[in-house]
C-alpha cells in the first residue's frame, strides 16, 4: 500500500503565509467608502491566494501532494452585508495561477466547508445558506480550473432530536443539489452525532465517497472495528471511480482518511499538536492487504510539522519503505 501524507490549510514551518487573513464585519461596516472597503477585501483575498500558492510550492519541495485549502480565502464572502458582491472575477488571475500549479504537479487539493454548512437542518434559511456555501466552494474550484478530482468534504450534520429524520432530510437535500456540486462532495463521520457506520450508510445511499476520520471513530462508534468497515468505505471510492473514464484524474483518486490524536484523556475529542503513530499504524496494517493506495489528511494542530514528525515515526516501523519525503509503502 502506497500512503501519501497531507495537511490542512496552514503551515507552521513557512512564516508569514496565512491563507485566511480577514476583516471583521464590524470593521467593514465602519468604513464610509463602501467601494474602497470592497477593494480592500479583494486585496486581502488576493494575498490569501498568493500565500496559498507559496504553501503549494513549499509542499512540492517536500513531496507533499495532498493539501486542504482554507475555506476563508475571501473575507466576508457570503455575509449579509455583501450579498450583492461577487469577488471571483476580480481574483480570477490568482485563482487560475493557484489551480494551474496544483494541476501541473498533480496535487490532490480539497475544501472542508465550515461546520455551519449542514444539509440535515430542518430550517430553510440554514439550508439555503448551506447550499450557497457549497455553490461558492464549487465556484472557487471552477475558477482554479480544477476538475472533479478536487472535492469538498462535509459532515452529515446535527440530529435535531431525531437522527432518522435528520438523515432523511440530508438525503433529500443532497439529492436536490445541482449534479456538479453532488459530484464534488465527500462525507465524513463526526465525533458526536453521525458515526462511521451511519455516515457510510448515507454515503452508499447518495453515491458519495466516504472519508473515514479515524479519531472521530474512536470517540463515536457502536463497537464497530474500523478495519472491518473499511472494505465498504473503500467501495464508495471505487464506485465513484467507475463513473469516470480511466484518463480522468477523478477516476484515479485513492481513498482518503483523516487522522489526529486526542488532546488529552479529559478532552479526547479535541486534536493534539501531533499524531500518535501507534494507533494509526495498527489501522494501516489492518487495511494494507486490501488497499493499493491511501491518502492521509493530518488534522493535528502543528500542521506540516506534525506531518514531518509522523513521517519520521512511520520510517521506524517494520515493513515500511520510504517513497519520498511525504510518502511511504507498507
Amino acid at each position: 500500500m502506497i500512503i501519501r501524507l497531507g495537511y490542512v490549510a496552514m503551515s507552521t514551518v513557512v512564516k508569514n503565509a496565512s491563507p485566511s487573513k480577514t476583516m471583521t464585519a464590524t470593521h467593514f461596516s465602519k468604513l464610509t467608502d463602501r467601494e474602497a472597503a470592497i477593494r480592500k477585501l479583494e486585496r486581502i483575498g488576493a494575498e490569501n491566494l498568493q500565500n496559498t500558492l507559496r504553501l503549494l510550492k513549499h509542499n512540492r519541495a517536500h513531496d507533499i501532494m495532498v493539501f486542504r485549502f482554507s475555506s476563508r480565502f475571501i473575507p466576508l464572502i457570503g455575509h449579509e452585508l455583501l450579498e450583492d458582491w461577487n469577488p471571483i472575477p476580480a481574483l480570477a488571475a490568482e485563482f487560475e495561477e493557484l489551480g494551474s500549479y496544483a494541476k501541473q504537479y498533480a496535487m490532490r487539493v480539497s475544501f472542508h466547508p465550515d461546520h455551519f454548512t449542514v444539509l440535515s437542518t430542518p430550517r430553510k434559511e440554514v439550508l439555503q445558506k448551506s447550499v450557497e456555501d457549497l455553490e461558492r466552494h464549487t465556484t472557487m474550484l471552477n475558477a482554479m480550473g480544477l476538475g472533479m478530482e478536487a472535492m469538498c468534504n462535509i459532515h452529515i450534520g446535527g440530529a435535531y432530536g431525531d437522527k432518522a429524520k435528520a438523515a432523511g432530510r440530508f438525503v433529500t437535500n443532497f439529492q436536490a443539489l445541482r449534479p456538479p456540486i453532488q459530484a464534488r462532495i465527500t462525507l465524513e463521520n463526526d465525533d458526536k452525532t453521525f458515526n462511521a457506520i451511519e455516515t457510510l450508510a448515507i454515503a452508499e445511499q447518495v453515491g458519495a465517497p466516504m472519508v473515514l476520520d479515524v479519531h472521530h471513530h474512536a470517540v463515536n462508534n457502536e463497537g464497530e472495528d474500523a478495519v472491518q468497515l473499511w472494505p465498504r468505505i473503500q467501495e464508495t471510492w471505487l464506485q465513484r471511480a467507475r463513473r469516470y473514464s480511466a484518463e480522468e484524474p477523478a477516476a484515479n483518486l485513492p481513498p482518503k482518511i483523516h487522522v489526529s490524536s486526542p488532546k488529552s484523556e479529559t478532552d479526547p475529542r479535541s486534536h493534539a499538536d501531533y499524531v500518535e503513530a501507534g494507533p494509526l499504524w495498527a489501522f494501516l496494517q489492518g487495511i494494507a492487504p486490501v488497499t493499493p493506495q491511501l491518502d492521509i489528511m493530518i488534522e493535528a494542530k502543528m500542521k506540516d510539522d506534525a506531518l514531518f514528525r509522523l513521517m519520521d515515526d512511520l520510517k521506524r516501523m517494520d515493513g515500511v519503505t520510504v517513497v519520498n519525503q511525504a510518502s511511504v509503502m507498507i
